[in-house]
């Protein structure tokens, strides 16, 4: 049944207006994100199929624009509107993690602020710290996300953002997603090569921390930056 067909009661939209966000269901929060259905599936059916595709409502977090893109109806349009959405609702969550009135002046402090913005995903990702002359946070951002190695992590993008920003430091951090924290080879020749940069930029990296599940390593810690 397409969305102009049901009555006013049932629809997505007037059901949040009139009982709250907290009573609708995953699909029909989902429905509303997508707004329409295409020509051969009602918006309430892609809702549906997006959620038969994942486990549990917190493995939408995991989907790819392709993934989406290859569901029935959906497009990429649509596709970057969910993720967008998803993304967004992580950052409000997030969001007290920006505060300028944080000093990250030790390792474990870079850790229990930020590992969980890499920890759980399944891929991938470098995100680079900024500080102030006072090891106070200015801002931080995930540059990239894939394979971490030096042909990817371009200085030119972890550099530009600290001279935006006038940072005086940086603190940089991966995961893997094995779990495993001890660095690879490649992990000690892109912290040495990013390390030397920065001396060079006078915008020294102070630490290189790799992300497990429970757990890290800190090239810091272990005299190794």
């Amino acid at each position: 049944m397409l969305i102009k067909e049901m009555l006013d009661e049932e629809k997505p939209r007037e059901r949040l207006i009139k009982y709250g966000v907290n009573n609708l269901s995953n699909e029909e929060l989902i429905a509303i994100i997508l707004r329409t259905g295409s020509k051969e599936v009602s918006v309430r059916d892609l809702a549906r199929q997006i959620i038969n595709n994942v486990k549990s409502i917190n493995d939408l977090k995991y989907l790819s624009i392709s993934e989406l893109s290859k569901i029935k109806g959906l497009k990429k349009v649509k596709s970057v509107t969910l993720i967008a959405a998803i993304e967004l609702g992580r950052r409000v969550y997030d969001e007290h993690i920006i505060n300028d009135k944080i000093i990250i002046n030790s390792t474990t402090i870079a850790y229990n602020y930020f590992s969980k913005l890499l920890k759980s995903s399944h891929q991938e990702q470098f995100l680079a710290i900024y500080l102030d002359t006072k090891k106070k946070l200015i801002d931080y951002k995930i540059l990239f996300k894939g394979t971490v190695d030096y042909s990817l992590v371009h200085p030119r993008d972890i550099f530009k953002e600290a001279y935006r920003l006038s940072a005086s430091s940086i603190i940089i951090m991966h995961n893997h997603p094995s779990g495993e924290v001890t660095p690879s080879n490649d992990d000690q020749k892109l912290t040495n090569q990013l390390v030397e940069i920065s001396k060079l930029m006078c915008i020294p990296i102070i630490d290189h921390l790799i992300i497990g599940q429970d757990n890290y390593y800190s090239f810091l810690e272990n005299n190794s930056i």
